[in-house]
């Protein structure tokens, strides 16, 4: 996809706003680098998962996802060889404790989410090495003595040693000669050292050793000789301590690198499910909805809202307390023969911004993404969405507006294919009208012939009537309120918008005089039109047929849809029972299976395949059990 008009449709903000309901950075990494794709089969699997997610979000059911980190480098250190600290350590057993709840989160879904069961069937449940983590490392990053044996006996040297200490201190500080020479009567602690503070000037009166003085240098921070051998002997037992502390988190890497690989897989897939969720958020949030894909060149969008004006209304209310502007939705019809669409009408009236609503949802439906429309909208997958939407004056290659649009327009014209959306924003401006019109009709013909779809804003008289010369294009304008002279906002298919010019002129006081002979003028042109808005009227009444007759298509379009996709989950769970009933009959002596009528797991001790029966020690006892009782490893009662 042009990278130019991404930019111009804006759709990075709208990447980043959705990926800010992501869970983790994971999440947000992938969908900001989201890109659209052409692929039909693709686009179908990657928006089937997204219903069902937006089916459990709005259920109640999101994804357990708290705790997901980024871990993919600390997996590669673990795998090398590296020796992980209690952090990285800490952050790789919050992302395993995930898969574990992902785990039984699939199990609460039903047959409304065979997709996403299926997308999460390979994700291992790896919270058993999390928990051995866990209970080696506490939340504050610290090593317990439960860790280890040899751990908590040098701990626990470590402890008598310091008590001995304390003694040794406290018999000091209760010697009345030695309390004279004290600064103060309490000792304190100088990094892993319990001093005494004297007073400088009786230094050699108490034999130890100076670990600091004061800033007056009044006061000598003194360790006890006595106590100096014993704080010898801690340093050693401290360095046993660090030893052990490295031996057990060596241990906890090993653990980790062991499950590199399925760790890897269900953080990949992790990450995606994190992207799936904040898509889902989003779209159950402003009530967007899933397209359906038109295999051929036909694009119907029913009441289409530009998503970020969506969410600028939405903040506008939060924050200004009162009462929120609501985006005015559109429709949107092409193809059929029909595939240029002529948008003329008012300054401010919303022709711009319904171009870049029907690029943006492009973008955005070709990306996995909902999209902010009625259910039933229908869109072709584009191979490239091209805009010339703005004002591209570029002083630094010496190029005015009107020859910078030229220079895009070229650009467009070699690269627009028959799956090419094109959006140009006032075609023909920025020269004069008479030139203006016949260029901009010259390019009309020029999108006609490559067959592209495109849709244009124009303020010139005469291509409006484009439409009118040519069966393949069709015309719109934005509704105009003519008493208030304010625009509506809604776009009117089939009909050439008017520029009220004279009556906004008007309102704005321009001399009478004036005035009356601008209407003189506009009454000569007049009459030459009226022959125009004949076919114009004849036109609209084809086309509101053509209209009736593509609704009926789009209605049986869904219809077989949702015929298609009850069939497609009859076949899933077909497929699922006959393993099972081959995993059941290919079951040995010696075989683990899990037993639904006493809900544990037993061990196959002897198989009667003719009578579907087995005999599974289950607890204390063996029991004569059917086989529609038993399921082999891989499978559970939820699936």
């Amino acid at each position: 996809m042009d990278s130019q008009t991404r930019n111009i449709l804006e759709f990075p903000k709208v990447l980043e706003w959705i990926s800010s309901h992501c869970v983790s950075s994971l999440g947000k990494d992938l969908l900001k680098v989201a890109e659209p794709s052409d692929d039909l089969g693709l686009l179908r699997a990657e928006l089937g998962l997204l219903a069902e997610m937006i089916l459990g979000v709005s259920g109640g059911l999101a994804p357990p996802l708290n705790g997901l980190r980024d871990v993919r480098l600390l997996i590669r250190r673990a795998v090398i060889g590296s020796v992980l600290g209690v952090d990285d350590l800490r952050d790789l057993s919050e992302t395993m404790l995930v898969t574990g709840a992902i785990y039984r989160w699939r199990s609460k879904l039903d047959e409304r989410h065979v997709r996403l069961i299926d997308y999460c069937s390979s994700i291992q449940d790896l919270g058993m090495i999390a928990k051995g983590i866990q209970a080696c490392i506490d939340a504050r990053g610290h090593v317990l003595d439960l860790a280890s044996p040899d751990l908590a006996k040098v701990r626990q040297q470590l402890s008598e040693l310091d008590e001995r200490v304390k003694n040794v201190v406290n018999r000091l500080l209760r010697d009345p000669e030695l309390r004279k020479i004290l600064r103060y009567p309490n000792a304190t602690v100088v990094g892993d050292h319990y001093v005494l503070p004297i007073a400088s000037n009786h230094r050699q009166r108490f034999p130890g050793v100076v670990h600091r003085s004061s800033g007056s240098g009044e006061t000598l921070f003194v360790e006890p000789a006595e106590v100096a051998g014993l704080s010898a002997e801690r340093a050693i037992l401290k360095g046993e301590e660090e030893r052990e502390i490295n031996r057990v988190l060596r241990r906890l890497t090993g653990e980790v690198a062991k499950a590199a690989g399925p760790l890897s897989h269900a953080v990949e897939k992790l990450a995606r499910l994190d992207c799936l969720q904040a898509k889902a958020i989003v779209a159950v949030d402003f009530n967007w909805t899933i397209p359906c894909w038109e295999t051929g060149d036909r694009l119907w969008l029913k009441g289409a809202r530009h998503p970020l004006l969506e969410q600028l209304f939405r903040q506008e209310a939060v924050s200004d307390d009162y009462e929120r502007r609501k985006v005015v939705p559109i429709e949107v019809r092409l193809g059929d023969g029909q595939g240029i669409l002529v948008i003329t009408g008012p300054n401010t009236g919303g022709k711009t911004a319904a171009l870049k609503t029907v690029g943006l949802i492009s973008l955005m439906a070709q990306s996995g993404l909902a999209i902010p429309c009625d259910t039933g909208s229908v869109l072709p997958a584009f191979d490239n969405v091209i805009a010339d939407i703005g004002d591209e004056q570029s002083l630094e290659q010496s190029l005015s507006t009107f020859s910078a649009h030229m220079a895009r327009v070229s650009l467009i014209l070699k690269a627009a294919t028959r799956r090419t959306l094109v959006l140009i924003d006032e075609l023909g401006a920025g020269t004069d009208p008479t030139e203006g019109a016949a260029l901009g009709s010259a390019i009309l013909d020029e999108l006609d012939l490559c067959g592209c779809m495109a849709l244009v804003t124009t303020h010139l008289g005469d291509l409006k009537h484009y439409a009118l010369k040519n069966p393949r294009a069709l015309n719109a304008s934005v509704e105009f309120n003519a008493k208030s002279l304010r625009p509506e906002y809604r776009l009117i298919l089939g009909e050439a918008g008017g520029s009220h010019a004279l009556k906004i002129a008007a309102r704005l006081g321009l001399p009478a005089g004036l005035l009356k002979r601008a209407r003189t003028y506009l009454r000569k042109k007049t009459k030459k039109q009226r022959k125009i808005r004949l076919l114009l009227a004849d036109k609209l009444a084809k086309e509101d047929l053509r209209r009736k007759e593509l609704s009926a298509q789009v209605a049986e379009t869904i219809r077989q849809g949702d015929l298609r996709r009850q069939a497609e989950m009859e076949d899933h769970k077909l497929a699922k029972q006959k393993r099972l009933v081959e995993a059941r009959m290919s079951l040995k002596t010696g075989d683990h299976v899990f037993v639904l009528s006493f809900g544990q797991k037993g061990i196959v001790t002897r198989l009667d395949l003719p009578r579907e029966q087995a005999m599974v020690h289950v607890g204390l006892g063996d029991w004569n059990l059917p086989l529609s009782d038993l399921y082999p490893e891989g499978f559970s009662p939820e699936t």
